[in-house]
């Protein structure tokens, strides 16, 4: 894109004050997520997000063993902080592997662990603050996380370090439980609010909407299945079960067929309802942010008679009947 367009339309996280803009980039694409990206590349994407718009960036440790937050931070610097809002996650420290080996990651969601992790994603960041804190992943350590995690990040936030907490999860009961339990602003939920699996239309969006909750979508495309179905594509980070590939193949012809595409009514989807304050979008490349952008402007014509051919078909789980 040849120059910068105005910024997507901004909402607020619920009571934090958090302007996100309705995309989101995500970054862990940039710490080699399936294939490596060189440095130039990673800058140039996060450009590229920057020129169409996008002005809210996810990041985590986890990504690439720190890579991702270290070229986000380089790609954003000099850019007036006022101007952009950035996300990061705690959970995982990187500890140094023996020997100078690479560091390894290390699940800790002690009240301690959780500090360490934010200053050190601030290091690897070269900010003084981010504006979202994620508790990550937390599905084995529920426990620990309501106990001493979530108060940790509570207590960050009154101290303003951080202007939001939340978390981010690949599933949404237990999502659900942290907007009905907890005084969190944002939740981000991975995988579970798609064309293919809108389970999160059952428990945490009626939720997020009653207590007042933000809620991010990512993995609108299931980690690759809705962006290109076809056998030994993707689906949750791992090889997509041949039923699944047949039920996205069905999609894709019912979507051309109505004159849209497939990106497009995944995104149109997950976007809605109104608890849905915008998608985080992955990208390897400025071509990719390129195509999120198209597509998520395309989402807004999918025709209504798209969405009756799913019902009728029972290519809509009854969760997910728009």
């Amino acid at each position: 894109m040849p120059h910068s367009l105005a910024p997507f339309r901004s909402r607020t996280l619920g009571r934090s004050g958090v302007p996100v803009t309705e995309l989101v980039l995500g970054t862990a694409a940039l710490g080699h997520l399936y294939t490596p990206v060189d440095e130039d590349q990673a800058h140039a994407t996060v450009a590229a997000a920057w020129d169409a718009g996008v002005r809210a960036f996810d990041t985590a440790p986890h990504y690439g063993l720190g890579l991702a937050e270290r070229r986000l931070g380089t790609a954003l610097a000099g850019r007036r902080r006022d101007t952009y809002v950035v996300s990061t996650k705690v959970g995982r420290l990187l500890v140094p592997g023996p020997g100078g080996q690479e560091p390894r990651r290390v699940w800790d969601f002690s009240a301690d662990g959780i500090r360490r992790s934010l200053h050190e994603s601030l290091t690897r960041l070269g900010l003084d603050r981010v504006d979202i804190a994620y508790l990550h992943d937390p599905d084995d350590h529920e426990k620990q996380a309501f106990a001493e995690a979530y108060p940790a990040l509570e207590r960050l936030r009154a101290e303003g370090v951080v202007r939001a907490i939340g978390a981010g999860m690949n599933q949404s009961a237990m999502l659900t439980r942290f907007v009905r339990d907890t005084d969190i602003d944002v939740v981000l939920c991975a995988g579970r609010h798609t064309l293919l699996d809108p389970d999160a239309r059952v428990d945490l969006l009626p939720a997020a909407e009653r207590h007042g909750v933000a809620v991010l979508v990512g993995g609108v495309y299931n980690s690759g299945l809705l962006a290109d179905p076809r056998p030994g594509a993707t689906y949750d980070y791992t090889a997509a079960p041949d039923a699944l590939v047949t039920r996205a193949l069905h999609l894709k012809e019912a979507a051309e067929r109505h004159g849209t595409t497939l990106r497009a009514a995944a995104l149109a989807f997950s976007s809605a309802p109104d608890a849905v304050l915008g998608l985080v979008m992955g990208a390897r490349s400025p071509c990719e942010v390129q195509d999120f952008v198209r597509q998520f402007r395309a989402a807004r014509d999918v025709p209504a008679a798209f969405w009756r051919e799913l019902a009728e078909r029972g290519l809509l789980s009854e969760t997910g009947t728009w």
